[in-house]
């Protein structure tokens, strides 16, 4: 299997791909952006004082590209933008006030993806992940039936040619039934993107009727729900992680499943269990784990870490890219 950054780079080089860097203010932002650019793999955006930017660029050695940016204090569509805001709030927002709301860079940035004027938008540098997601939520929207966005990890681990992904890890603290079943069919199509024929696990403490307990029946009516939704998706649970992702113990555990043993796209029951298990998989497991990735939203946003290095935000720029192309 090719390296992960290696497909994608593949995928997105030479389509002229926009996203939206929304803190120009940031030099591990512009630093990211001046490395896509450089490189040919995306048209970055930044929005911020364009001295600013521009001096950032410098320190970061990429002066003189023609990056984008864009300030949206002068943007000469400003006015183009507020009417089309407007429009799609209508009656949410006081007139009066939508210069103001817009003038925080991600909302800008969401309406320059809704405007098509860019394709997707990667934020969190400096911003919590509200302050990413609202103005996503409220203006991209999510995607016919589907009621509520998720957070991925694509785990990769290059020496052992594994790449799994986790979901959700980063948005929804105690999913129902429904929403779970909603969660796992979105990772899935998610997987596809980054080439893995998707293996989905419904996990639980408890395979297939092995414990009694409100938390294994919600995910046992999950797995009916998502069957449902999805009816040829490769999907099973309640499950194990071992008899997930163990062969041995998916024989004796599972031996019936055409998804035990084999699983490589896990969907964990609650945020708790999910956030706990990519980072003991990180630490211990030594995977690279990528993200948060956000899915359901009619068009990419992803939200950074503020922990995160010019390396992940190129790199989730990379990913939003992949993902712009896929919608």
């Amino acid at each position: 299997m090719a390296s992960l950054f290696d497909t994608l780079t593949e995928k997105i080089t030479g389509k002229h791909v926009k996203i939206v860097f929304p803190e120009g203010n940031d030099l591990r932002v512009v630093t990211a952006a001046g490395r896509l650019k450089a490189e040919g793999l995306l048209e970055p955006i930044v929005l911020g004082q364009v001295a600013e930017v521009e001096k950032l660029l410098a320190e970061a050695g990429y002066a003189g590209l023609g990056l984008t940016i864009i300030n949206p204090e002068d943007y000469a569509g400003f006015e183009e933008m507020k009417a089309a805001f407007l429009d799609l709030r209508k009656g949410k927002v006081d007139p009066e006030k939508a210069g103001d709301i817009l003038k925080d860079v991600n909302y800008f940035g969401v309406m320059l993806v809704q405007m098509e004027l860019a394709d997707g938008m990667v934020s969190g540098a400096i911003h919590s992940t509200a302050d990413t997601v609202r103005p996503a939520l409220q203006i991209i929207k999510t995607k016919p039936g589907v009621s509520r966005t998720s957070g991925i990890f694509i785990m990769n681990r290059d020496s052992t040619n594994e790449r799994l992904v986790f979901g959700d890890c980063a948005i929804n603290i105690s999913p129902n039934a429904q929403e779970l079943a909603e969660i796992a069919v979105n990772t899935a199509e998610t997987a596809k993107i980054f080439d893995i024929d998707p293996y989905v696990a419904m996990l639980s403490f408890s395979t297939m009727g092995s414990g009694k307990s409100p938390d294994v029946d919600k995910v046992v009516e999950a797995t009916r729900l998502a069957k449902e939704l999805a009816p040829n998706l490769k999907l099973d649970g309640e499950l194990q992680f071992d008899a997930a992702y163990v062969p041995a113990a998916a024989k004796i555990k599972a031996p019936k499943s055409r998804v035990a043993g084999y699983a490589n796209t896990f969907i964990f029951p609650d945020l708790q269990s999910g956030n706990i298990g990519y980072k003991i998989a990180e630490r211990l497991g030594l995977f690279e784990a990528i993200g948060p990735i956000l899915q359901g939203l009619n068009k990419p946003v992803n939200d950074l870490s503020r922990g995160s290095n010019d390396e992940d935000i190129y790199k989730l720029g990379i990913i939003t890219a992949a993902q712009a192309l896929e919608q």
